[in-house]
Formats: C-alpha cells, structure tokens, sequence
C-alpha cells in the first residue's frame, strides 16, 4: 500500500501526527509485506524482546537436597526412638524375670515345708552356690536333698535369664512359721554401652518376703 503525499508542512505534519499516534500493536499486526509510510519497515512480531512474566516450574537442586534432609533427619529420629523403646523393653523383662524367679523359690519353700519350716534348708547366696546332690527328677529325695536340688536348679536359671546376677535367701524369722526374705539382684546396661564394659552397668534389686508354715 504506497501513498503519494505532496512534499510540503502538512505531510511532515501529518506525518509526525501519524507516527505519534500509531501504537507498537498496530505496526506489529500489520499484514505481511506492508510497507508503511516514509519507508518504515515491517516489525517482525518475534522480535528479540526481553520476555516477562514467565514462571519457572519444577525444583531446584537446594530444594532437592533440603528436603533429603530433613527425611533423613525424620528417619534418624525413628530409629532413635524404637532403640530406646527396645532398650525399655529388655529392662522391663529382666524384672519381669526376677519377680517369676522369685515366686518360683517360694513355691518351692511352699512344697517342701519340711526343709523350709523345720529344717532352715532353703538358704543361700551367690558367692556359695548350691551343690546338687541327688538329681531328684530321676529319683527319689528327701526333704534335704530337695531343697539342694531346687536351690541348685533356681541358682542355674537366674544365671541363664539375668545379666550379671547376684542372689540371696536369709531365714529372717524361724520356727513355724518361717520367714525368707529373697533378694535378686542384676546389672543393666546404661545408654549406649554393653554389658561386658566394665562400670558402664547400673545394679537393679528385686526384694520378695514369703513366710512358710506348716
């Protein structure tokens, strides 16, 4: 589209008018291979113009490596708590297991009263463990040798359910009836040590009474 406008003031007039007044839409909607006036060119549409506006998606390699962390920092923690739970747990049955070794002397008092009321037979301590005599699964004992045999086999399971045990049975009342007085004693681990470390270990106590008549 060409138009001839006669050289004089009105065109340069009408000119600046018409460059004034066009906006940047209109010369970049023009149809291809139009030519303005004056010799203004085509703007192409595409030109390289600094592009705003445009939002980044995904994520960045720090927030990547943040979150890493902190599952990292979650799983720590639950592996922290169910060793600790566990920890609890072995410290609840080592007492559970002084309370039943206890009841089990004392059921053994109770079916030999003979020895236990008459005779003060079921004593004993640690540092003097019991001598078996007769094994009285097989054969027949009396009332001596049972209360040997019961100590010995009682003496035999604390050593095999406790860590490091220490164990007493005092007559402190005799006659009928008689009074025993059971004290079991075990050491357990503190935080984060082993049993076979040497005065890393805490001394429990478990103290049971059981009085025996005929």
């Amino acid at each position: 589209m060409n138009q001839n406008f006669p050289i004089g003031r009105s065109h340069r007039c009408r000119s600046t008018i018409y460059r004034a007044t066009k906006p940047n839409r209109a010369i970049n909607s023009a149809p291809t291979g139009h030519k303005w006036p004056n010799g203004i060119s085509e703007i192409n549409s595409h030109s390289h113009l600094p592009v705003t506006g445009v939002k980044q998606h995904g994520f960045s390699m720090v927030e990547i490596l943040v979150t890493l962390v902190i599952i990292a920092t979650a799983l720590l923690g639950t592996a922290g708590l169910q060793v600790y739970a566990m920890r609890m747990g072995q410290s609840g049955q080592f007492r559970t297991q002084a309370v039943f070794l206890a009841s089990d002397i004392a059921e053994r008092m109770e079916a030999n009263k003979e020895a236990a009321v008459n005779l003060g037979r079921y004593v004993a301590t640690s540092t003097t463990p019991a001598t078996m005599g007769t094994d009285c699964g097989t054969a027949p004992c009396d009332s001596t040798n049972l209360a040997l045999y019961d100590l010995s086999q009682w003496e035999a399971a604390i050593t095999n359910l406790l860590p490091q045990p220490s164990w007493t049975i005092t007559r402190t009342t005799a006659g009928n009836p008689s009074t025993y007085s059971i004290v079991i004693n075990w050491t357990d681990r503190r935080t984060n040590t082993q049993y076979a470390t040497t005065g890393t270990g805490e001394t429990f106590s478990y103290t049971a009474t059981r009085t025996v008549s005929n």
